[in-house]
């Protein structure tokens, strides 16, 4: 039954005036789902629900298939955490938690587009705050609007993360990412309203550097994201990494090709997302690595 209503929210949305329908984008005419839970305090969450656009689809914006298991798990996470801490009268004493979550594929554009909704909510409720409130008709009384999103947990990935950092603090909105591990969101400076629950790049790419030195391994290939520091910690402390290719799917199986032909570096680093990895790990099997 508890996942019978967790597919239930995720297809449907509640509007201002409380009904209940899908929810689509003017500009794409692509559908997002959205997973509304009223509360007293409202979180906000950009979970990659499903892949992101092909390469035919980027400027539609059209997002790929279902994530099953990435995506659904981790709106059933959020799900399940506050119907926990709502369960418990010990640990928010007559408030209850309620969220919203949307889609960001896994995609800047997409993910800006949910942030933006997010920053509607804020200011729209703002403006009831103020007595700037709507009617549905001269007869009816003022409508109240859903609450302001006090916060954002994610999305995942560094680049999508900086760009929703980039306009969320605009607007004074806290955002907490839980696999963004760029060292650039470090910089308070610039990304003031940004805290994450991972470790950055600095602190995994010691860990890495000191496993390579504990078994000496000195010749390596690796492929990695745009803005990792892994490879560049690893020269800087000597190492000799015959190969780098920067992600892009297309661009994964490069090193497993580059290893055949050479054949002359017997361990591969592999520094970028999770469905990214599992391409690698195939193309690697199938090379005997």
């Amino acid at each position: 039954m508890v996942l019978y209503f967790v597919f239930v929210f995720l297809l449907l949305k509640e509007d201002g005036y409380g009904n209940v329908g899908p929810v689509t984008s003017a500009q794409t005419n692509e559908r997002r789902v959205v997973s509304h839970v009223p509360g007293d305090v409202i979180i906000g969450a950009l979970f990659s629900v499903h892949h992101q656009p092909t390469v035919d689809k980027v400027h539609e914006r059209k997002c790929g298939e279902v994530r099953e298991q990435y995506g659904i798990q981790r709106v059933e996470a959020m799900l399940h955490a506050l119907d926990r801490i709502n369960a418990d009268p010990a640990v928010l004493p007559n408030i209850t938690l309620g969220c919203e979550i949307r889609d960001s594929c896994w995609h800047t554009a997409v993910a800006l587009e949910q942030s933006i909704e997010f920053i509607r909510d804020s200011l729209i409720s703002s403006e009831e705050e103020e007595g700037l409130v709507r009617c549905v008709d001269e007869s009816s009384s003022p409508v109240r609007t859903k609450k302001p999103i006090v916060g954002v947990i994610g999305p995942g990935s560094s680049s999508v993360a900086i760009q929703v950092q980039n306009l969320l603090q605009l607007f004074n909105i806290p955002q907490i990412a839980y696999s963004a591990t760029s060292m650039d969101l470090s910089d308070k400076t610039l990304y003031k309203y940004f805290m994450r629950v991972v470790p950055s790049d600095a602190q995994q790419a010691r860990a890495i550097v000191d496993i390579v030195k504990r078994y000496n391994w000195t010749y390596v290939s690796a492929v990695h994201t745009e803005g990792r520091t892994y490879s560049r910690m690893l020269t800087c402390t000597g190492f000799c990494i015959i190969f780098r290719a920067k992600q892009g799917t297309s661009l994964v199986l490069v090193p497993w090709k580059h290893r055949r032909q050479k054949n002359n570096a017997g361990l591969f680093f592999v520094f970028f997302p999770g469905f990214l990895s599992q391409i690698a790990k195939t193309e690697g099997g199938g090379g005997q690595l």
